[in-house]
């Protein structure tokens, strides 16, 4: 069942809202989906491309960020603070130098001296991970950069669209339609949590974060002391999409072996589950696992067992039909 954090705004006329296309907030939205496991509802074809760009073992150096038990990214780690920065890679930069007691110091703080097992590893080797933590930031933006360049006149869009609905009081409307995963009722808004909390606004600036990652998107942050922010998909997301996408019919991999099983081969960039993989491509367990026991029996893929799940890998044929077939 889902959980949800509560922001409590007070009476609308009285809320002070900016927009911000804030970079920092799209990039972790787009690492929390291809690398974390918490979807928000990118493409499958960037999924793939955000994974083949980073370095092997990126996803065992963000777990600790992304544990089921407690989901939870340091300030001094968040490419978003001071939120109002919007270069990049000013903020990479600046994380990449944050110094091994500031971060140890803030897990400190934030598990209040109680840092739990996944964390571990960090606390022990903590300048180790904050390079490697650096190196698969900057290696995400560098394959996305493009995507968000050719989202600025979406970005642009909503700005104006915003500040006319706060000049003519239709703040509501615009909150109402965050996406599918944000809830607007009376004077209340409600974001997805796996951990949730009420959170009152005070006097607090509330700014809009439009996120160009997927329709899904929902990241916040409602406990700083100057502002409260949250990101929500921008509109017109699907456009930029669908103008990437290639022509099934020209794509010769499809050509070969089918659409889905296309898609199954190119998201095995990685070792990925049944479900992981039904869910990625929007269809039934059962359709992929008939599919992936076709790709087997041609030695394209196999699969292994691990308690409760199955794990599919392509095996080196498989790697080099998918890229013979998309160069």
């Amino acid at each position: 069942m889902a959980r949800f954090s509560e922001l409590r705004l007070g009476p609308l006329e009285t809320v002070p809202v900016s927009v911000v296309a804030q970079p920092g907030v799209t990039l972790m939205s787009l690492v929390a989906d291809a690398l974390g496991g918490r979807s928000q509802g990118v493409h499958p074809t960037w999924r793939r491309a955000l994974r083949s760009a980073v370095p092997e073992g990126a996803e065992a150096v963000l777990r600790p960020l992304f544990a089921r038990e407690y989901s939870m990214v340091p300030d001094c780690l968040t490419p978003t603070a001071p939120l109002w920065e919007t270069d990049l890679s000013v903020q990479l930069e600046r994380l990449a130098e944050v110094p091994s007691e500031v971060l140890l110091r803030e897990l400190e703080a934030d598990f209040e001296g109680r840092v739990p097992r996944q964390w571990q590893g960090v606390v022990d080797r903590p300048k180790a991970f904050i390079h490697a933590y650096a190196a698969i930031l900057g290696a995400v933006w560098e394959a996305f950069g493009p995507m968000w360049a050719r989202a600025g006149s979406l970005l642009a869009r909503e700005t104006e669209r915003v500040g006319v609905a706060v000049v003519s009081d239709a703040l509501p409307l615009v909150l109402t339609g965050l996406g599918p995963k944000i809830r607007f009722s009376g004077q209340t808004l409600s974001v997805p949590d796996p951990h949730p909390e009420t959170f009152e606004r005070g006097a607090r600036r509330v700014v809009l974060v439009p996120i160009v990652s997927g329709r899904g998107a929902s990241v916040f942050s409602f406990d700083r002391s100057d502002a409260v922010w949250f990101g929500y998909p921008v509109p017109g997301l699907d456009t930029l999409w669908t103008a990437q996408e290639a022509d099934p019919a020209r794509d010769p991999l499809t050509l070969v072996v089918g659409s889905l099983r296309a898609g199954i081969l190119r998201e095995l960039v990685r070792p990925c589950t049944m479900g992981s993989l039904a869910s990625a491509l929007n269809c039934t367990p059962a359709t992929v696992t008939y599919h992936c026991a076709q790709l087997e029996t041609a030695g394209l893929l196999t699969r292994e067992r691990r308690g409760q799940h199955v794990m599919a890998r392509r095996t080196a044929s498989g790697g080099a039909l998918v890229n013979l077939l998309s160069g």
